[in-house]
C-alpha cells in the first residue's frame, strides 16, 4: 500500500517533469516517441531555468509562479510557430503502431520494478554522504523558496553556482503533494529511473538506426545494466548525476534527428526550430549537473565527424575537415573549462589496463558481476554497427566512452586525472555510467540482428504476420526480467569503502542513520526552540538532522568544516565547563545551545571519528534533554553565562 501511495506522487512528479516541456513541444509540433523523450530535457530546463529567474526577482518557488512561467514560455512556443512554422516531422509509416507503446510500457514496468526492490521502503533514506547534503539541500529550498542554481549552496554557507535542476523538480513535489522529503526523493527516483530513461534510450535507439524494432528492444532493456540507472540511486547518493544522464539520451537524439527534420521541409526554419531544442537540451543538463553535458558533447561531436565525412553534398575535403574541427574544438574549450572549474581529481586507479578494458567488454565496470547476456547483444550489435557507415558513430561513440572509463579505472596520470577526468572528479562511477547509453542501442541492435535472422531461418514455413515482432519482443522482455532476477545488486567494495550486499536504503539500529537516531531526529522540533541552534557530528545519522527537523542542526553537509573555531569545538567540547576557549569557539560557530550525541562517528572514506563530541553523561556543562535508547540530546549549559 505504502508503494502505491509513493506511485501515485511519482505520477504527480512525472507532471511536473514532463508537463512543462510537452506543452510548448507540442505548440510548435513536435509528435510522437519525439515528443515525449525531449519533454523531460525541455521541462528539466524551464524549470531550473525559471527557478533562477523567479529567485533572481524574489517570486517563491511555489506552483503558480512555476505554472506562470510554463504557460509564458508556451505563448511564446505559439507565437515562434506563427512565425517560422511547425516543426515538419517526417510522419509515422510502421505498420503496428502497438509495437513500440507496448515495448515502451514494459521497460517501465521491469525498470520500476528494479529500483522499487532495491529501494524496499518508500521511505527510505540512502545511507550516504551525498543524501546528507541532497536532503539538507532540498529542506533549505522549501524554507527559503529559492531552488536558485545560484543560491542553493548557501545553506552550507558557501555561494556560486550548484546544478539544482533535481532539487527543484523534488522541491515541488513536495510543494504539490505535501509528502515527506524520503518519498517525494524515491518518487521522483521512479521518473527518473523507469520513465525518463527507457523514453530517452528509445528514441536515441530510433534516430541513430531509424529502426522501431531496435527502439521496442532498447527500451525493454533499458534497466538491464546495474551501472545505470541503479548505481547512481546506490553510491553517492548522485541524484543530479542520475537525472542528467537519463536526459541524456534524448539530448544526443535531437542532435542526430536534426537532419532529417531539416530535410522535410523549410529548412532554414526548421533550423531555427531545433536550434532552440538543442540549445535548451545544453541548459538542462548545465543545471542537472554539468559534467553530462561534456558526455553529450563528445557522443556528439563524433556523429558530427562521421555525418560531416559521409555528406556527398560536401564536396570539399577541406570544408569537411574544417566543420569537424570546429566541433571538436568547442568541445576541447568547454573541457578545458570545466576541468579548471572542479575540484579536480578525488579518486585513484584501481584496475589495470587489461582488466579495465575487459570491464568494457563484459560490462563488469566497478567490479560488479558481468552482465554476461547484454555483452553478447553488445558484441553482436557493434558488428551490425561497422556493417553500415550511417552507423559507425555508434560503436566510435561507445569507444570513445569507453575510454574515459579505463582512463579513470587505470590510469595514473594527473595530467589525464585532471584534465580529461576533472569535470567527473575522476569518480569511476560516475564515469562507468555513462556506458549503457552507448551499450543499450548497441544491444538493442544485436537483439534486433538475432530476431532478424530467426525469421530468415524461419521463412521455409508459413509465418504468422507480425509474429517475429510478437516473438522478439517477448523474448527481450523475457531475459531482461531473467538479468533483473539474477543480477546481484549489491554495491561491492571500492576504494576503501565497506561493500553492501544489502540495499543502502535499509534503516537499522546499525545503519547511518538508525532507527532510534531517525526518531530523535524527527522530534528535534518538540524540544528545540525556535531559532536555537543543535551542533553534532555530521559523521554520523546527525547529518540528516536539519532536513529531517527543519530545526538548524549544524553542521549542514556530511563533511565537518575546517575552521580553527570547529577544531576546538570537535576536540574539546566535552571539556567545555573546564577550557574557556570552547565556549568561544560556540560562539564563532552561531552559539549552539544543544547537542546531539550520535556516538563518536566513523572512520570510512568521507566520515570523521570526533571523540569530544560524545559521551557526555556525567560530563559537568551538559543537562540531558531527550533520548531515544543509544541516541541522546543535550542542552549545553557549561557556556551559560
Amino acid at each position: 500500500m505504502l508503494w502505491f501511495q509513493t506511485v501515485s506522487v511519482a505520477l504527480v512528479g512525472a507532471l511536473i517533469a514532463f508537463l512543462p516541456g510537452i506543452l510548448p513541444l507540442m505548440v510548435i509540433g513536435v509528435r510522437g516517441l519525439a515528443l515525449f523523450a525531449l519533454a523531460p530535457v525541455v521541462g528539466t530546463a524551464l524549470a531550473a531555468g525559471s527557478a533562477i529567474l523567479l529567485g533572481w526577482i524574489g517570486v517563491p518557488w511555489t506552483t503558480l509562479p512555476f505554472v506562470g512561467v510554463i504557460l509564458v514560455v508556451t505563448l511564446i512556443a505559439w507565437l515562434l510557430r506563427r512565425a517560422v512554422g511547425p516543426m515538419p516531422l517526417q510522419k509515422e509509416t510502421a505498420p503496428r503502431r502497438w509495437f513500440l507503446p507496448v515495448a515502451i510500457l514494459v521497460g517501465v514496468l521491469l525498470g520500476g520494478w528494479s529500483l522499487i526492490a532495491y529501494i524496499g521502503d518508500p521511505e527510505g533514506i540512502s545511507q550516504t554522504n551525498d543524501a546528507v547534503f541532497h536532503f539538507n539541500a532540498l529542506r533549505f529550498i522549501l524554507e527559503t523558496g529559492s531552488a536558485s542554481s545560484l543560491q542553493v549552496s548557501a545553506f552550507t554557507g558557501s555561494s556560486g553556482f550548484y546544478p539544482s535542476a533535481w532539487h527543484g523538480l523534488v522541491s515541488m513535489l513536495v510543494v504539490i503533494t505535501g509528502v515527506d522529503l524520503a518519498v517525494a526523493v524515491n518518487a521522483i527516483t521512479l521518473v527518473i529511473g523507469a520513465v525518463i530513461w527507457p523514453l530517452g534510450i528509445a528514441w536515441l535507439a530510433r534516430a541513430a538506426t531509424g529502426s522501431v524494432s531496435v527502439a521496442a528492444y532498447a527500451a525493454v532493456l533499458s534497466g538491464s545494466l546495474q551501472v545505470f540507472p541503479l548505481m547512481m540511486f546506490q553510491w553517492g547518493v548522485l541524484y543530479p548525476n542520475a537525472l542528467s544522464i537519463a536526459l541524456l539520451p534524448a539530448a544526443i537524439a535531437i542532435v542526430v534527428q536534426a537532419p532529417s527534420w531539416r530535410a522535410a521541409a523549410r529548412p532554414i526554419r526548421s533550423t531555427m526550430l531545433v536550434g532552440v531544442l538543442i540549445a535548451l537540451s545544453f541548459v538542462a543538463l548545465l543545471l542537472s549537473q554539468p559534467s553530462s553535458a561534456l558526455a553529450w558533447g563528445l557522443v556528439c561531436s563524433v556523429w558530427f565527424t562521421c555525418w560531416v565525412v559521409q555528406q556527398d553534398g560536401i564536396r570539399s575535403i577541406t570544408l569537411r575537415i574544417g566543420l569537424a574541427a570546429c566541433a571538436w574544438l568547442a568541445l576541447g574549450g568547454l573541457w578545458w573549462f570545466f576541468a579548471r572549474s572542479t575540484s579536480g581529481s578525488h579518486w585513484p586507479s584501481f584496475r589495470d589496463r587489461f582488466g579495465a578494458v575487459l570491464d568494457v567488454i563484459i560490462n563488469s565496470q566497478m567490479v560488479i558481476p558481468a552482465a554476461v547476456g547484454v555483452s553478447v547483444l553488445m558484441l553482436i550489435g557493434l558488428v551490425a554497427a561497422f556493417r553500415r557507415r550511417d552507423h559507425w558513430w555508434i560503436a566510435i561513440a561507445w569507444i570513445a566512452v569507453s575510454v574515459l572509463y579505463i582512463a579513470s579505472a587505470a590510469f595514473d596520470s594527473s595530467l589525464v586525472r585532471t584534465w580529461l577526468l576533472g569535470p567527473w572528479y575522476a569518480d569511476p562511477h560516475r564515469l562507468a555510467a555513462l556506458a549503457p547509453l552507448l551499450v543499450i542501442p548497441l544491444a538493442a541492435m544485436g537483439a534486433d540482428a538475432l530476431v532478424r535472422l530467426g525469421r530468415a531461418v524461419s521463412r521455409g514455413g508459413h509465418p504468422i504476420p507480425g509474429l517475429g515482432s510478437v516473438v522478439g519482443l517477448a523474448g527481450v522482455a523475457v531475459f531482461t526480467l531473467i538479468v533483473l532476477i539474477i543480477r546481484p545488486t549489491g554495491v561491492p567494495a571500492f576504494a576503501g569503502e565497506e561493500a553492501h550486499p544489502e540495499s543502502r536504503y535499509l534503516l537499522t539500529d546499525d545503519s547511518y542513520l538508525s532507527v532510534d537516531e531517525r526518531e530523535l531526529l524527527e522530534s528535534l522540533p518538540l524540544h528545540v526552540g525556535e531559532g536555537e541552534r543543535v551542533i553534532a557530528n555530521p559523521s554520523t545519522g546527525a547529518g540528516f538532522g536539519y532536513a529531517l527537523s527543519g530545526v538548524d542542526v549544524y553542521p549542514r553537509s556530511w563533511a565537518p568544516p575546517t575552521s580553527a573555531a570547529w577544531s576546538i569545538v570537535a576536540n574539546g567540547l566535552r571539556d567545555a565547563s573546564a577550557n574557556p576557549e570552547v565556549c568561544e569557539a560556540l560562539e564563532t560557530l552561531g552559539s549552539p545551545t544543544y547537542v546531539l550525541d550520535f556516538g563518536p562517528g566513523e572512520a570510512t572514506p568521507g566520515r570523521y571519528v570526533l571523540p569530544a563530541m560524545t559521551d557526555f553523561e556525567g560530563q559537568d556543562g551538559f543537562e540531558l534533554i531527550a533520548q531515544e535508547d543509544d541516541s541522546t540530546l543535550w542542552r549545553i549549559t557549561a557556556c551559560v553565562a
